[in-house]
């Protein structure tokens, strides 16, 4: 028992650590969030330039398997999705500018169209959640039209902002899962530590039935001597 609390202990530590490192990566991309909604100029470029350094090395890696896989029936369809992938890379990191614009468009028409099917669902629909739909949709169109009116200008700050954001709730939520670990970690091994507290004292010896016997009257009963 006294290795298995040992055990007990050990593993709580390594949980404490790791839900503590998860606790600090959150921190950072909570810093790294605010610092970029500061600078969206910079957060899109950077968002921009990290995404086509992710298309150029996955083009690399799924061109490197296809050759690996050069027997199979899929070969000539890996062999063209690398190739994409290596483009669309090497063209967003030579016009990062360019490239931003053309996704805030395309990120601009998904808000719009998605608001509007979700207006028109709503409508029809009218399910329980119609009132919730309703201001989605609305949301999503009245974002549609704000970044097309802006548009290109809005390309220098709708991509690093939206970046920013999304690296900022990731952080929030990070440290909400290593702080609320690192609470349970505590409250078990306070737990289990209580319950073999008693194991290390040792047991009463009984008590002698010579000890526990009766006197005799003779004992007691001076006068028969």
């Amino acid at each position: 028992m006294a290795g298995s609390r040992q055990n007990v202990g050990r593993e709580g530590r390594k949980l404490s650590r790791s839900f503590g490192l998860l606790a600090l990566l959150g921190a950072i991309l909570v810093v790294a969030g605010l610092v970029g909604l500061a600078y969206t100029g910079f957060a899109t470029l950077t968002t921009m330039l990290l995404f086509g350094w992710l298309l150029l090395i996955g083009g690399v890696v799924g061109l490197a398997h296809a050759i690996q896989s050069r027997g199979s029936g899929f070969f000539w369809l890996a062999v063209v999705v690398a190739a994409l992938n290596l483009a669309a890379g090497v063209v967003i990191i030579r016009r990062p500018e360019g490239s931003a614009e053309a996704l805030t468009m395309f990120a601009a028409l998904l808000f719009l169209t998605g608001g509007v099917f979700r207006l028109a669902g709503s409508v029809v629909v009218r399910g329980p959640q119609f009132g919730w739909t309703l201001v989605q949709g609305a949301f999503g169109v009245l974002l549609g039209i704000l970044v097309l009116a802006s548009w290109p200008s809005s390309s220098r700050y709708v991509i690093g902002c939206f970046f920013s954001l999304a690296l900022l709730f990731d952080g929030l939520g990070l440290i909400a899962i290593g702080v609320g670990g690192r609470r349970i970690v505590t409250l078990v091994s306070d737990a289990v530590a209580p319950a073999g507290s008693g194991e290390g004292t040792p047991p009463m010896s009984p008590t002698p039935p010579q000890a526990m016997a009766k006197p005799s009257d003779r004992d007691h009963n001076p006068m028969e001597k």
